[in-house]
């Protein structure tokens, strides 16, 4: 018994030490093949699964996954390397400069892989017929590199295929009638593809499709769908639609009639309400406003400033908007209740407002405004319109000759600025990758709402102090739609380190002048570092030009917060987020990517594994 015993020992250990042996054996010739100086492995060390970017199984028997993003290894990937890893289930090797046709062993080997990340090479040639062939496969990302040839029907053998990203490559032909069940993430945007896009794919965007020669939803239809589609109109059809004209016409006319009839009793309301359109409260005269210092007590203190109460062509009023939930205050009750200033930003001084019911409210008190009433008022209404859960909502105003008044939800954990740079000491709670993650997601959707609202909307602001955090670390974006009521003098050099180059007047900020603000802004995420003359007591740096010249060479973890790094098996993805801030903060408008297509990647990368067998995919691309 005791002789079967130790027979099972040695067994399991010589065969695990064997699969071991095999496995560095076939790291070490892909060191000699294309690593370099990149892959600095310390061959001396025994236990491969110790080397940067191997990651073996739970009981060190293989090595399940290989991670080497960004690692600057160039050249070609020769057979009998990468394909003797036969229980590989991850390989990634994107963001390098890999070239030439890519060795079709790995994946007539490699029956286990489950995710496959090669994007942002050099690889060309053909898809390999082998990876059509892998049972397992989960995920496959060929984007950005020189891959051409036709897009096989095979694809539909891949039954557990999730994501297919192709874009950016030389495919040409059509694409074949893809039917797989769980595809939810593809995109062959960028290559030389014609011909109508299946029936099965139309429901992905149309961002999926671009850049190629593709007709069909979710782009235009095709020709032969057009004359189609007209020959379906019969002459019962057309007489229907005349039809319908005729009686949309005669309701139309009837509804000016109607109008014209309540024309008068409009104007007079119209004169009455003096040009305000929401809920009213009439102020009290010879009111106290606003404290000087941030040891007020209360908004009576004498250092207060004082609201000229006067009639002064009307706006006398607190203005409510449509939204704003329990409307049972007045501007008596702010004058009333204890505060204490927030900070001084770039549009004016927050305050914090505790009412006597126990509300909570933020007022800003705006200064150096230089647009007229009305269209201060119209500015500000469209601020008022503006509803999504990441953005701060605006919850009434108050405008006269010498105050312009602000009142905002109270958001508790305050600023990004501040949970980042505020407390450097011991008691400090270290940002996870998750928390970081999310908070840039949530800016991401609140700035990519704004913009949606029209070309010609913006932010204009965008910084970390501006980015608001609830309990949860839920972001919330502040600030938006002031940019355009101030004079230049307002805007201090504290947002220059945001500030995308061609922007010369801050009250004229563009879309991507956002884009850019919100570029630096992730690089401040993952690097920990504030922007120059961000912070008042530190200079701060170039965050942009800073990161460029560390990653010149090749990627390195050089550039990311030290608090992060703690973090195991997010290195991919941070290289990979700090890539879509590079692209945001490019010199040249035109090359930095929309908001709506950061906000999509963002998701994407911080999109769960998908399910399957309790076990969790890398969720990498």
């Amino acid at each position: 018994m005791r002789s079967h015993f130790f027979f099972l020992f040695f067994f399991y250990f010589y065969f695990a030490a064997s699969d071991l042996a095999s496995d560095r054996a076939a790291l070490l010739a892909l060191r000699s093949a294309v690593g370099g100086r990149s892959l600095l492995w310390n061959i001396t060390e025994p236990n491969i699964c110790l080397w940067p970017g191997v990651q073996c199984s739970s009981d060190k028997k293989y090595v399940a996954e290989l991670h080497l993003p960004g690692t600057g290894l160039s050249g070609v990937i020769p057979a009998g390397t990468i394909s003797n890893l036969t229980r590989l289930q991850t390989l990634s090797l994107r963001y390098n400069a890999l070239s030439g046709v890519f060795p079709s062993d790995i994946f007539s080997s490699l029956r286990d892989l489950r995710n496959v990340y090669l994007q942002h090479n050099f690889f060309s040639g053909e898809i390999p017929d082998g990876v059509f062939s892998l049972p397992n496969l989960v995920r496959l990302n060929l984007a950005h590199n020189n891959f051409s040839g036709s897009i096989s029907p095979s694809v539909n053998n891949l039954t557990r295929l999730a994501t297919l990203y192709l874009e950016e490559n030389q495919f040409s032909g059509e694409i074949p009638d893809v039917n797989v069940p769980g595809l939810v993430q593809f995109n062959v945007s960028g290559n030389l593809l014609t011909g109508q896009i299946p029936e099965k794919l139309s429901t992905q965007p149309k961002s999926a499709f671009q850049g190629n020669s593709l007709c069909g939803a979710p782009l235009d239809l095709c020709d032969g769908q057009q004359t189609k589609s007209k020959k379906k109109l019969s002459g019962g059809a057309i007489a229907g639609i005349v039809v319908g004209s005729v009686i949309g016409l005669l309701l139309v006319l009837l509804l000016l009639f109607c109008l014209c009839r309540k024309r008068g009793e409009k104007e007079v309301r119209s004169n009455e309400a003096a040009g305000i359109k929401q809920t009213e409260i009439e102020i009290p005269p010879e009111k106290e406003v606003m404290a000087g210092a941030a040891s007020a007590a209360a908004f009576g203190a004498k250092e207060k400033e004082v609201v000229n109460a006067e009639v002064n062509g009307g706006g006398k009023s607190l203005v409510f908007f449509a939204k704003a939930p329990g409307r049972n205050y007045d501007l008596d009750d702010l004058l009333k209740a204890s505060a204490e200033v927030l900070g001084k930003g770039t549009f004016g001084t927050a305050y914090k407002a505790v009412l006597d019911a126990g509300i909570t409210l933020v007022v800003k008190r705006l200064r150096d405004v230089t647009v007229p009433e009305k269209e201060f008022r119209q500015k500000i209404e469209e601020v008022g319109r503006m509803n999504h859960d990441n953005l701060v909502p605006l919850r009434a105003y108050y405008y006269s000759r010498d105050e312009k008044l602000l009142v905002y939800d109270y958001i508790t954990m305050g600023s990004l600025s501040a949970l980042l740079h505020g407390n450097k000491g011991a008691s400090r709670t270290p940002l996870n990758w998750e928390t970081r993650t999310s908070i840039a997601v949530g800016a991401a959707r609140g700035i990519s709402h704004l913009h949606s609202q029209g070309q010609s909307i913006s932010h204009g602001n965008i910084k970390s102090s501006n980015i608001l955090l609830t309990k949860s670390h839920d972001a919330r974006v502040s600030d938006f739609g002031l940019a355009q009521l101030v004079g230049p003098s307002s805007t201090p050099t504290r947002v220059d380190g945001y500030r995308a180059p061609e922007v010369t007047d801050p009250r004229k900020v563009s879309q991507k002048a956002d884009v850019y603000s919100f570029g630096v802004l992730l690089l401040e995420l993952l690097t920990g570092k504030a922007p120059t003359h961000s912070l008042s007591n530190e200079e701060g740096v170039d965050l942009p030009r800073w990161v460029q010249s560390v990653v010149r060479e090749e990627w390195t973890s050089e550039v990311f917060d030290l608090e992060l790094l703690r973090y195991q098996n997010v290195e991919e993805d941070m290289v990979q987020l700090l890539q879509l801030a590079v692209n945001c903060t490019a010199q040249y408008p035109d090359k930095r990517p929309s908001m709506a297509e950061v906000t999509a990647r963002i998701e994407d990368l911080c999109r769960p594994g998908f399910q399957d067998n309790n076990i969790v995919d890398n969720p990498e691309e």
